[in-house]
């Protein structure tokens, strides 16, 4: 595995062009293969760093500059295009490569299951951490449809792999009944809101390790409509940028994070994309120091 030079493709903005040197990670994880409506995230990680070249580098919420901070962008994983297990194993060994070298990963999907394999290596590192979870949907399910590896599974596979009372979900507004049920006996989950929960939640969670996943699709329709499985009564893209920036401004001991599901190929007018690849960078400059 390169670590050398990006795999593939443009790079995000004012990406460092040395990984040893790098004090974060830049990686795509190309992989729509278990979608169960409108397929197309696969090509969200390239089209996030095209449009990044629109950016600023200053981001005015925090006053900090992309300069400030050494990031290496790996470019996309090469993943065996249809080859669910394969894919996850290796997204699992690179991000472990990324933890070994005390780097912060920073994720683009691809479907939500990406997220399955980042959770198991943070993990391996972090044994006390704690996932925060913004998403429309539940992402509850034991199977979907009999298969166990679905973009509706990641969240019940890491309840169960660190024990849902260390999941917090925000943002949520769809999913099975039976779903829902679960989760107010087993971890957190709160509906329809992430910025005022959040601020009730991340007092209580001390300096305790965050692995942060976005999905899109947390965002209301009219924000964000690039993405496979839109989701009407989302938050705004200031409400998110709100959160980010408290999270970074209170203390939050963020050791890693993704952002996910975004699907170009349905926001002709590059909305998604374009709010993507700021998030990219406010995450960057929150969470990196």
């Amino acid at each position: 595995m390169r670590f050398d030079e990006a795999y593939s493709g443009n790079v995000f903005i004012r990406s460092h062009g040395n990984y040893e040197e790098s004090q974060a990670v830049i990686y795509g994880m190309p992989m729509d293969w278990t979608v169960s409506f409108r397929p197309g995230s696969r090509f969200g990680p390239a089209r996030i760093r095209e449009v990044s070249i629109g950016l600023e580098e200053y981001s005015p919420y925090l006053d900090r500059l992309l300069e400030d901070i050494k990031y290496f962008d790996a470019g996309d994983i090469p993943l065996p295009f249809g080859n669910v297990e394969g894919s996850l194993d290796a997204i699992r060994t690179f991000v472990a490569k990324v933890l070994a070298d005390g780097k912060f990963p920073l994720g683009l999907g691809g479907e939500h299951l990406v997220s399955w394999p980042v959770f198991q290596a943070v993990y391996e590192k972090y044994k006390d951490m704690v996932v925060f979870h913004f998403d429309a949907h539940t992402d509850l399910r034991d199977n979907y449809e009999g298969y166990e590896y679905s973009h509706s599974t990641p969240i019940k596979k890491v309840c169960n792999l660190i024990g849902g009372k260390n999941v917090y979900s925000f943002g949520i507004r769809s999913g099975m009944k039976d779903e829902f049920e679960w989760a107010k006996e087993n971890m957190h989950l709160y509906k329809y809101d992430v910025l005022e929960p959040v601020k009730q939640v991340l007092p209580t969670i001390g300096n305790r390790p965050i692995y942060l996943t976005i999905d899109i699709d947390v965002l209301d329709p009219a924000h964000a409509p690039g993405t496979g499985t839109t989701e009407a009564g989302g938050i705004t893209s200031r409400e998110l940028l709100d959160t980010i920036h408290f999270m970074a401004n209170n203390g939050a001991n963020v050791v890693g994070c993704d952002l996910v599901e975004v699907a170009p190929v349905y926001d002709h007018s590059e909305m998604t994309q374009i709010a993507a690849s700021k998030f990219v960078r406010e995450l960057l400059l929150s969470f990196v120091k």
